[in-house]
């Protein structure tokens, strides 16, 4: 791991992630996970304080040694137990059917095999689970997409590994789920990074 890597971009991800328009995303929905919840890619915590009493134990998933630590020290303050896993998503260590709750927020950009991950998602929800999801992805607008698909290789070098071309509804339901609810639009920001997808899939 180089210096950028290890210094600059685990900075540079929380920082971008403090950004009002995040904030009011992460308050429509991640005070709807419940009981035991797995956060996948839980960066640098940023979603501890919207998590509301409803959560009885939270795991926490990221690879990287430094956003962990980030997270850790906002997770002195959380009101319910916090474990964290410092592995990918696509090799969640938890047991089949143990977690009421998935939560990805602004990850399934940046994971290598998002149908992998997906998949570990859904094999450790129980039957009853349900995924919570904030993601930005490929835009419907042929114009905008041309352009995300154009800056893509760039982009991802520079942004731990970001792809700005995923159509995440489409890789949620091949993984199995069905869409109790989605939203789909902009939020504040440019047009090539946020295009959202924001709602909740219950297993299929």
């Amino acid at each position: 791991m180089g210096f950028y890597e290890k210094h600059i971009l685990p900075r540079g991800i929380d920082w971008v992630m403090r950004f009002p328009a995040a904030a009011t995303e992460r308050h429509q929905l991640v005070p709807q996970a419940r009981g035991t919840v797995l956060e996948v890619g839980i960066g640098s915590g940023l979603n501890l304080p919207f998590y509301d009493s409803s959560v009885s134990r939270l795991y926490g998933l990221d690879p990287s040694p430094e956003l962990r630590r980030m997270a850790e020290k906002r997770a002195i303050h959380a009101p319910f137990p916090v474990d964290f896993l410092g592995t990918v998503a696509e090799e969640i260590p938890l047991a089949s059917d143990s977690t009421d709750t998935v939560l990805t927020t602004w990850t399934l950009c940046s994971v290598d095999e998002p149908d992998r991950a997906l998949a570990e998602m859904r094999r450790v929800l129980r039957p009853d689970g349900r995924l919570i999801f904030i993601e930005h992805g490929r835009s419907p607008e042929a114009s905008v997409s041309r352009w995300q698909h154009r800056l893509d290789p760039i982009w991802t070098r520079f942004a731990g590994g970001c792809r700005l071309t995923r159509p995440m509804d489409e890789l949620i339901r091949q993984a199995g789920f069905r869409l109790a609810r989605q939203e789909t639009g902009y939020i504040p920001g440019p047009r090539l990074l946020s295009y959202h997808y924001r709602g909740i899939a219950l297993k299929d």
